[in-house]
């Protein structure tokens, strides 16, 4: 806005200034025009008068021999210079005749002089001429007899663009001044304008930088109705739409967390249940078969039922006190008790044989002991689930063995179908289709891979 202002005063500067140039230049060509077809009349007026005296005495051809002492007394009246022609165009008398000596004055008028005075009859003709560099104004008329032409007068003036020069300097003088002063305030209106429209633009700015979606943002508060009011009432629209918005969002994100939580709850709760149940109908079968190890069986699924049934207590606690849900109890355990504890859950799943490489030695870890029992549940839940339907000859084999210092080894090995493709990025997601395995809780003392066994070896779960 400063540069277009500044610009346009700038422009307008320039093009009154050249106009008022050509316009005092055009009012004294057309002052010098008149004052010389003044003169020309004047001088045309008295040198006619002398001719017709002359003519009393003398004949046509031997007037011109007479007529230099007149004729130079008439040019000293009238302070002009001038050229006689005869009717043919001849130059006979000349009050310049240092130009017609040095070859600067032609010795015949002007064709296009002659042209307009004989063949269009004007009474009087004034053109622009040159000598050398030099423009000049030189103007023509005829010199008459009644109804017949004597002769033809020229009048050059050879005035000086001094007084032209000086006016045009005065005026650009004074119009200089003017502009100057001019420019000087247009630069401060503009200064002001853009500095007025620029401070309500960097409030709003500021305003839309401190925008937060979890918190009140402040209306703007402008009362003059303009284009800044215009964009502060879309903004205060805005601001209003996006607290309504914001607590849309918080009222759809406490929904999905509370529908999350209730899904993590479904899914922990659920992987335990199945096992216990065909745990109590295996045991059932047996005492209905009279078994003769049904006592023994039945204190196992009996501890085993107990210390899961205490594992479910525990996950319905976590989800109770759900700010403390990440928080693990770490103490040390006994990982072969806890995969024992486990297999014997699953041992009586229908169609699928479970087999579990009990090592003699017993290794202790330091971990969650309810998280570790989740872990493993769902990786055992999982090779279950990825037996396909109607596959009676099911197998899954766990192995624990110590890999290196410090650090101990299980293998979940099962001959189904695996992980799909598309779901293997996903299998640290929770509460995934099939029932793939959460999210590791302890990385420093379990470590997942998954690695292909060959078509029909399934996938193994380490």
């Amino acid at each position: 806005m400063q540069g277009t202002i500044i610009f346009v005063v700038v422009f307008a500067f320039i093009i009154l200034g050249v106009t008022t140039i050509l316009f005092f230049i055009n009012r004294y060509q057309t002052e010098n025009a008149e004052r010389l077809s003044k003169k020309i009349n004047a001088v045309a007026h008295d040198l006619q008068q002398v001719f017709q005296h002359r003519l009393e005495f003398d004949e046509m051809e031997m007037i011109y021999d007479s007529l230099s002492r007149s004729v130079n007394k008439l040019a000293e009246n009238h302070d002009v210079d001038l050229n006689l022609y005869d009717r043919d165009g001849n130059l006979r008398f000349t009050t310049q005749p240092l130009l017609s000596e040095k070859g600067l004055a032609a010795a015949k008028i002007n064709p296009v002089a002659y042209f307009q005075l004989t063949r269009l009859n004007k009474i009087q003709f004034i053109q622009s001429e040159k000598i050398g560099k030099m423009n000049y104004l030189s103007g023509y008329i005829p010199i008459r007899d009644g109804a017949s032409v004597m002769a033809y007068l020229n009048v050059p003036s050879f005035t000086t663009e001094t007084e032209l020069n000086n006016q045009i300097s005065n005026f650009l003088v004074a119009l200089i001044n003017f502009n100057a002063l001019i420019l000087l305030i247009a630069g401060l209106l503009a200064l002001f304008i853009t500095n007025t429209i620029t401070r309500s633009f960097s409030l709003v700015t500021d305003r839309l930088r401190s925008i937060n979606l979890g918190q009140h943002n402040e209306e703007i508060v402008w009362e003059k109705d303009d284009e800044i009011g215009l964009l502060v009432r879309e903004y205060n629209k805005m601001v209003r739409k996006l607290e309504v918005s914001a607590a849309k969002l918080a009222k759809s994100e406490r929904e999905g967390a509370w529908r999350e939580m209730a899904r993590q709850v479904a899914h922990e709760i659920k992987n335990p249940l199945t096992p216990m149940k065909l745990s109590i109908q295996y045991l059932q079968r047996a005492i209905a078969n009279d078994s003769p190890n049904v006592k023994v069986l039945s204190q196992n699924v009996a501890s085993t039922l107990v210390e899961q049934i205490e594992h479910l207590s525990n996950i319905a606690s976590d989800f109770s006190a759900f700010a403390h849900i990440g928080q693990s109890n770490s103490e040390e355990m006994s990982l072969n008790e806890l995969l024992y504890s486990l297999t014997g859950l699953y041992q009586g799943h229908p169609g699928t044989e479970i087999i579990y490489d009990q090592p003699e030695r017993q290794y202790t870890i330091f971990a969650d002991k309810t998280q570790m029992n989740r872990l493993f549940t769902n990786l055992l839940q999982n090779a279950i689930q990825a037996m396909p339907e109607g596959k009676q000859d099911g197998r899954i084999h766990i192995n624990l063995e110590a890999s290196r210092a410090g650090y101990v080894t299980v293998s979940v090995t099962d001959n189904g179908h695996g992980i799909p493709p598309d779901v293997r990025p996903k299998i640290f997601v929770p509460n995934l289709p099939r029932n793939l395995p959460v999210r590791v809780l302890d990385l420093q003392c379990v470590r997942i891979s998954w690695s292909r066994r060959g078509e029909k070896s399934g996938l193994k779960r380490r």
